[in-house]
């Protein structure tokens, strides 16, 4: 069952309490959870192969009517929002830099039924945050700098090689450098991720969608019938197909890009981790 779903749950098992005024509001929890998932997939900044950073701090602004209806609620819906973004978090592999809290805001600019989501990272400020974090970042999304949090300075480049005596041809490395092409004579595997499940690139294209005549079906709502196409290769690259809601590839908006072995893609509400590797 998905995130969304068992959020649904939780709520309708509280319409008959206190809740039940929350969903006379135009702007249902629902979406708001929603919302925030796509907060998690778009500003999440992969660290290194094990560890992807999500937002832990959220703003909902609400229009002036919305929040007066949600405001005597907001602690309790903040709780659930929460539970539900540290599971959705769980399923996608995501960590954080500190706890998790959503907070509801009124914004005299927007009108009834409409919403807008903000979000940070902020880190714990107890010492136990400390030794999770990664030496340093391996990527991070343009203009989001990592300051404030005491990063250490890149490593310094490792040396050159020493030039070999005169006369005798220089010695390839024998272990492949991370970032390489393929070794020659090497089969490259292509997979993807969805929800745990690996499904394996045995073609060159991969269409995923909605639809049943998909290689890869995707159940989501906001997947189109036919939504993009993977193309391995060197490098592999993934098209948008002329979906409705596109494609958003390590963070950007796109419809094409060059995929590496970690890419993460999110079609819908649907996170899919693009995998490749040697041998």
């Amino acid at each position: 069952m998905g995130v969304l779903k068992k959020f649904e749950q939780r709520l309708e098992g509280l319409v008959n309490g206190t809740f039940a005024k929350v969903f006379k509001s135009e702007v249902q929890p629902v979406e708001i959870a929603g919302a925030l998932q796509r907060e998690c997939d778009n500003n999440a900044t992969i660290w290194n192969r094990e560890r992807t950073v999500v937002p832990n701090d959220f703003i909902v602004e609400l229009s002036a009517p919305d929040y007066e209806r949600l405001s005597p609620y907001s602690g309790q819906l903040g709780d659930e929002l929460s539970g539900m973004v540290r599971d959705y978090a769980k399923q996608q592999r995501y960590t954080f830099m500190g706890p998790i809290k959503v907070h509801l805001e009124k914004a005299e600019d927007l009108d009834t039924g409409l919403y807008r989501v903000r979000s940070r990272t902020l880190a714990s400020s107890t010492s136990q945050q400390q030794p999770e974090r990664p030496e340093r970042p391996t990527a991070a999304r343009p203009n989001q700098a990592p300051g404030g949090y005491g990063y250490p300075q890149p490593a310094a480049a490792p040396p050159m090689p020493a030039a070999p005596p005169p006369g005798r041809p220089a010695q390839a490395p024998s272990a492949h450098r991370p970032g390489a092409g393929p070794m020659p004579g090497s089969r490259v595997r292509h997979w993807i991720e969805i929800n745990g499940t690996r499904h394996q690139i045995s073609r060159p294209t991969l269409v995923l969608g909605r639809s049943t005549e998909a290689d890869v079906r995707i159940d989501d709502p906001g997947v189109s019938r036919r939504h993009c196409e993977i193309r391995t290769g060197t490098p592999s690259t993934i098209q948008d197909l002329g979906s409705t809601n596109g494609i958003v590839v390590d963070g950007q908006h796109t419809t094409r890009a060059t995929l590496r072995d970690g890419s993460r893609i999110v079609v819908g509400s649907t996170t899919i981790v693009y995998r490749q590797a040697e041998g």
